[in-house]
């Protein structure tokens, strides 16, 4: 996709490109903002959980999409790529879109370092305006951290967090259930210079 100086797109506009583009982007408000590759671990940990759920759900009324599905936040005028969503039932396109849902329960993101700060606060505002949505996961890809967002009541989310003292991740919207093992499976963190932390 070229980049024009074009300062507004229509969410058409922007469909159009993006179907011709060799890269995915998201579209926030008239926008256009192109995404970061995703790095091995980005992608092993998406897989790594998403398997997982389709095959704990394979007799359950559950769908599991990874980040070529779109996302339509009509509220906020958003498209965007989750990395992982559930759908309880069956999906609800916009527009007749297959490419295109609007009904996602839980929304998975794994963190990476020029999107963590928008994951944690930008898309959870705008995932909350989402009637369906229930649970958000975000998962540190560089060392075994999540953190998991739970809602209660209306405008009502819990909290909690898990690190490598745990064993597992509980769901509360779906009865579902992996381990920390499980979701860092094939996952090679970065060594630490111990030796230059020492110095710092």
């Amino acid at each position: 996709m070229q980049v024009t100086k074009k300062q507004y797109y229509s969410p058409e506009e922007y469909l159009a490109l993006e179907e011709a583009a060799d890269y995915k982007s998201e579209y926030i408000d008239g926008e256009i903002i192109p995404m970061a590759g995703g790095s091995t671990n980005h992608n092993q940990i998406a897989l790594n959980f998403s398997t997982e759920l389709n095959f704990a759900f394979k007799k359950l009324d559950y769908r599991v999409f990874m980040g070529d599905v779109r996302l339509w936040i009509p509220s906020r005028r958003i498209y965007t790529y989750p990395d992982v969503m559930i759908i309880a039932g069956e999906p609800e396109y916009f527009n007749d879109r297959t490419d295109m849902i609007t009904n996602p329960r839980v929304i998975i993101e794994v963190l990476s370092d020029s999107t963590q700060g928008y994951d944690k606060k930008g898309k959870f505002e705008f995932y909350r305006t989402i009637p369906s949505f229930e649970e958000y996961l975000l998962i540190d890809q560089t060392k075994i951290y999540v953190e998991q967002f739970s809602k209660t009541a209306n405008k009502r989310w819990s909290f909690r967090e898990y690190d490598v003292e745990d064993e597992a991740i509980a769901l509360a919207s779906v009865q579902f259930e992996i381990s920390l093992g499980d979701v860092y499976n094939k996952v090679k963190f970065a060594a630490v210079d111990v030796q230059a932390e020492s110095v710092n």
